[in-house]
């Protein structure tokens, strides 16, 4: 401990981001990242930001990638909100909506940033298990909870829940805020931004970083009421005021606007995920359904930590939790059908 440090600080277990490496010839399977380089219509748009615009600060408000992503989701654009990744989101909605209300009910399989969050901000919680098929019982939460969030699909699972289950939800408890997160939603689950016409209490998160090839550039956005937005809006300018770049802006903004290329790399990765999974199954793995860019599988031969380490030996990094009831299972992120084809052929010789 540091004698510098602020009370609290100590005590702190930060989220711990999957393994980012430098080694040549890797085979990168393991933070979910897209096989796919972002449109060339967004790099060319990042390529094209001046000098000039660079010497200056960017729009505090993303204004018009804002009105762009409000006409893509046929929004107003002040339910529209853009932050530095969706994590600074997560974590600013963490600080606007469930400080001070009780206890936040979150799955235990899920994003291993939420706990982070609520110990940084005090937030008492209320963790759900999920069954033993590994979905969200939603039935199960407890009326008297101070706020709701989880990954649609979920994360590390890939399980995804429908429309009608979250409509339920979100009927149930019209007095808490409900945050979907919706990372992994482009791969084919069904988007939850339809329902926020009826439910002001309903805030989607989401990200760029994944199905649009752009985790390097962080970019992230939220959907939902103006109310919550304006929430959002006074937590930003109250840390950062300026968390979006100008080339951010720029590249994020071309990617809306290419949804050619979107429809074709997402439409790639969703075929390469059957490609993966029936692989998987055949060589013994039990393989949990997924709607997300990855999978998470499992083959009783070997430990989740001992196939995690075999398949670092081949230069392969794939994702392992030690956590209970995920030590058996890896992660495994769905690559180019030219990367699956290389997992598989290495997991056949282990």
């Amino acid at each position: 401990m540091s004698r510098f440090w602020s009370e609290g600080v100590e005590a702190l277990q930060p989220y711990v981001p999957g393994e980012q490496s430098s080694r040549q010839g890797l085979l990168k399977l393991n933070t979910n990242e897209s096989p796919y380089p972002p449109s060339p219509i967004a790099l060319q748009a990042m390529r094209d930001v001046s000098g000039d615009q660079l010497r200056r600060y960017p729009d505090p408000s993303s204004s018009v990638l804002r009105q762009a992503l409000a006409e893509y989701h046929a929004v107003d654009v002040a339910q529209v909100f853009v932050g530095n990744g969706s994590d600074e989101v997560l974590g600013f909605a963490f600080k606007a909506f469930f400080c001070g209300k009780g206890a936040l009910c979150f799955p235990d399989i899920s994003y291993s940033f939420y706990p982070v969050w609520a110990q940084l901000f005090e937030i008492q919680t209320q963790v759900l298990a999920v069954d033993t098929s590994y979905e969200i019982p939603f039935d199960e939460i407890p009326a008297d909870v101070g706020g709701i969030i989880f990954p649609n699909p979920n994360a590390p699972t890939g399980i995804a829940a429908s429309r009608s289950q979250i409509e339920t939800l979100l009927r149930r408890f019209p007095d808490t805020v409900v945050v979907v997160d919706e990372a992994y939603v482009d791969y084919g689950t069904e988007t939850a931004i339809e329902l926020l016409q009826a439910f002001d209490n309903l805030l989607i998160i989401r990200t760029m970083s994944k199905s649009r090839g752009l985790a390097g550039l962080r970019v992230g956005y939220a959907v939902g009421s103006s109310e919550l937005i304006e929430g959002l809006l006074r937590i930003k300018d109250s840390f950062n005021s300026y968390p979006i770049d100008a080339i951010a802006q720029a590249g994020a903004l071309a990617s809306v606007q290419d949804e050619r290329y979107f429809r074709e790399t997402v439409s790639a990765v969703i075929e390469a995920r059957q490609q993966l999974i029936q692989g998987l199954v055949e060589l013994g793995f039990e393989v949990l359904p997924s709607s997300a860019n990855f999978v998470l599988a499992k083959n009783q031969r070997k430990s989740g930590e001992e196939w995690q380490s075999l398949l670092r030996e081949q230069n392969i990094l794939v994702r392992h939790f030690n956590k209970p009831r995920l030590n058996d299972w890896l992660r495994i992120t769905v690559g180019s059908s030219e990367e699956v084809r290389a997992l598989l052929q290495a997991l056949s010789l282990l």
